[in-house]
């Protein structure tokens, strides 16, 4: 099933499903230098742990953009029901677990 949001389709939250059970999903995000993660849904509150930060911005699908910078090993929450994208604009890789609570 295709995920849609007012007519969009919407990409995936990361690029693969690393673990997963009943309670948790945990995703494996990477963005090289320049890269965009899709727009996406998060349906679920979650966890993002940088393993390796980066400065990064989302993009909210209303076009408002909010700088996000993660610093290695930051943690940060967020509640459910965002729909945007995130790109990085810095100059090092950003790789980062994020942790869906179902």
């Amino acid at each position: 099933m295709t995920d849609v949001f007012d007519g969009t389709e919407l990409g995936p939250v990361g690029q693969e499903i690393v673990y997963e059970n009943d309670r948790v999903r945990v995703w494996h995000i990477r963005l090289e230098p320049g890269e965009r993660q899709p727009l996406h849904r998060h349906d679920h509150p979650y966890l993002v742990v940088a393993i390796e930060g980066a400065k990064n911005v989302v993009q909210t699908v209303d076009g408002t953009l909010i700088d996000a910078d993660e610093p290695t090993g930051g943690v940060v929450y967020r509640d459910p029901g965002a729909v945007h994208m995130l790109t990085n604009v810095g100059d090092t890789t950003y790789l980062a677990r994020l942790v869906e609570l179902k």
